[in-house]
């Protein structure tokens, strides 16, 4: 069994939602009727099947907040979209929240984001270039993905003919739930999922071509927008786009592949949580656990292989 990671020292701020890896709280704004702001934390905690682990991955909070950060700036310098990050530096933290040489200071610096505080658009985007997890499952049984229709006859893991954009609803607990795009529609609005859909799929084909070129396939990702304060209504004929929020192109909303042992018809190699999964199944399989709350405590191998894929994903994507 790994050892348990230092609990975080306390943070003197409202929190606002505690996820599965995030902590976020509410920031002053930076001068007197300024936009709001939030404090995202990533934690060590991981997740799989929709259930926190008791056992933490110690510096996965800083993997994931390196890598988000990269993406985000590919992202803005490439003007796809707006993006919530204001900074990510402790420094920029109200005087007195952290101060220099401080335990806070320490355990905050590489984890957090200051953001943008927005109205969040309730819909997961997901954009996939290869037929793997809900969508393989959901091809087999009726051919198609999120009322997409794909070509018969397609193995698991086989490259599409062109990514696919396949939402889902953002569920508070649970699963997030696939769904059409005209339901999608229904629920946010034909002209906003219009943009979002335009922009999940040019994201995610620059982020594709870039990836491959350094040996890493993304085969799907997941993107969350929003709206920010002030922002989410129209003034005459002048809308203000989603913005690009949370995460980017992690191991946690994405499945990355090693491009030079890839091979359809099979689940692949990956830098993601996948192997995390895997281990997971094991014990489903015999009947160790069952999926649901608590999970079971990590063994160390586990913890360890999960660093090193997500290090090496940030090692060939961002360095």
């Amino acid at each position: 069994m790994t050892t348990r990671a230092d609990a975080p020292p306390p943070i003197d701020l409202p929190l606002v939602r505690r996820g599965k890896v995030r902590d976020v709280y509410a920031l002053p704004p930076a001068r007197p009727g300024g936009e709001g702001r939030l404090l995202i934390v990533a934690t060590d905690r991981i997740s799989a099947f929709d259930v926190v682990m008791p056992t933490p991955v110690p510096g996965k909070g800083r993997t994931l907040t390196a890598m988000s950060s990269f993406w985000f700036g590919f992202v803005r310098d490439r003007r796809f979209a707006e993006t919530h990050v204001l900074s990510t530096s402790v420094a920029d933290l109200p005087p007195g929240l952290a101060p220099p040489g401080s335990e806070l200071a320490a355990w905050l610096d590489g984890r957090i984001t200051i953001a943008r505080r927005c109205e969040v658009i309730p819909i997961e985007c997901v954009a996939r270039g290869y037929l793997e997890g809900s969508g393989w499952k959901e091809y087999q049984a009726t051919g198609s993905v999120c009322g997409v229709a794909l070509p018969a006859g397609l193995r698991q893991c086989d490259r599409l003919p062109q990514p696919i954009f396949t939402p889902a609803t953002k569920e508070a607990s649970g699963h997030d739930q696939n769904i059409s795009f005209d339901r999608a529609a229904e629920i946010v609005g034909l002209e906003t999922m219009a943009v979002l859909r335009d922009t999940t799929l040019a994201i995610y084909a620059a982020a594709a071509e870039y990836a491959l070129g350094r040996g890493i396939i993304i085969a799907d990702t997941k993107f969350e927008f929003g709206l920010p304060e002030g922002g989410a209504s129209r003034q005459g004929r002048v809308w203000q786009p989603p913005i690009l929020i949370d995460e980017v192109l992690t191991p946690d909303s994405s499945r990355f592949w090693p491009a030079d042992g890839y091979a359809p018809g099979r689940p692949q190699r990956s830098f993601d949580k996948q192997f995390l999964r895997e281990y997971l199944e094991s014990l489903v399989a015999s009947r160790a656990w069952d999926k649901s709350p608590p999970g079971p405590e990590l063994p160390a191998d586990i913890v360890r292989g999960t660093q090193a894929r997500y290090a090496e994903a940030l090692e060939r994507l961002c360095r």
